[in-house]
């Protein structure tokens, strides 16, 4: 008998979509924990930094069932729910090492048939049109206080439209071209607040991360801390000033 909540069966399908990433580990999460909380800042920059290096969403679902399953039958998960993905981060690059380690002595595979599309065109358009409309309110926003910031962001609202084009262009669309040129502008909007957020906004944000990171730290080596920093601090600033993010990962 098959369970649909096993991450070794459903990484196998051949629909698995991997721009669904940030979802699909968050509603496993809920699942395995017992409880729909939201997830915190913290969460979401593992999760990124997961993403970002190239970790398979089946590692970390695997991860996640064994950092469960230990939490568990600790003496401090008695009867409490697991609250942050921090603690299956050890689990979940060891089920990564264990999958490349399997991949390097596996058979090649025979070739796929062509995948169909990830997503229905007229869906992205509108996930775009979206983001493009709430950052080019921001850009006027700011543009009072922050002019440079301001003129950034519509520069950033022009280049995201000329992407778009993509999805007018005939044939099969390339989503990893528009995921490329997304993930660019991406880093353009994070480079920009950053360039214009203030000390006290930066010093604010770094407190808050380290209190939440604090009780983690010993846990994580010090690449993984760096990452997660990053990842933190870049969400925060971007919630800060009202941004959204472009990358089709954040599409669901």
């Amino acid at each position: 008998m098959t369970d649909g909540n096993d991450p070794a069966q459903r990484s196998t399908g051949e629909s698995w979509n991997y721009f669904n990433y940030y979802t699909e580990i968050e509603e496993y999460f809920w699942k395995k924990r017992g409880a729909h909380l939201l997830v915190s800042p913290l969460d979401w920059a593992i999760m990124e930094t997961w993403q970002k290096a190239g970790v398979p969403l089946e590692a970390v679902l695997r991860g996640i069932d064994r950092a469960v399953e230990s939490y568990g039958r600790s003496r401090r998960g008695a009867g409490r729910a697991l609250k942050t993905l921090a603690y299956c981060t050890d689990a979940v690059l060891e089920a990564a090492e264990e999958m490349n380690e399997a991949a390097a002595g596996a058979a090649p595979k025979a070739g796929r048939a062509a995948a169909a599309p990830a997503f229905p065109v007229q869906d992205l358009r509108v996930y775009l049109a979206k983001n493009v409309a709430q950052t080019r309110s921001v850009a006027v926003k700011v543009s009072a206080t922050l002019p440079n910031l301001g003129t950034r962001l519509k520069e950033i609202v022009s280049a995201v439209e000329a992407a778009s084009v993509l999805l007018n262009a005939p044939g099969i669309l390339d989503l990893e071209d528009l995921e490329r040129r997304l993930t660019v502008l991406d880093d353009k909007v994070y480079a920009a607040v950053t360039a214009d957020a203030s000390e006290e906004l930066l010093l604010r944000m770094r407190r808050e991360m380290d209190r939440q990171l604090a009780m983690y730290r010993r846990k994580m080596k010090a690449e993984q801390i760096a990452l997660v920093e990053k990842q933190y601090l870049q969400k925060r600033l971007l919630e800060e000033f009202g941004l959204p993010r472009f990358s089709l990962y954040y599409f669901s």
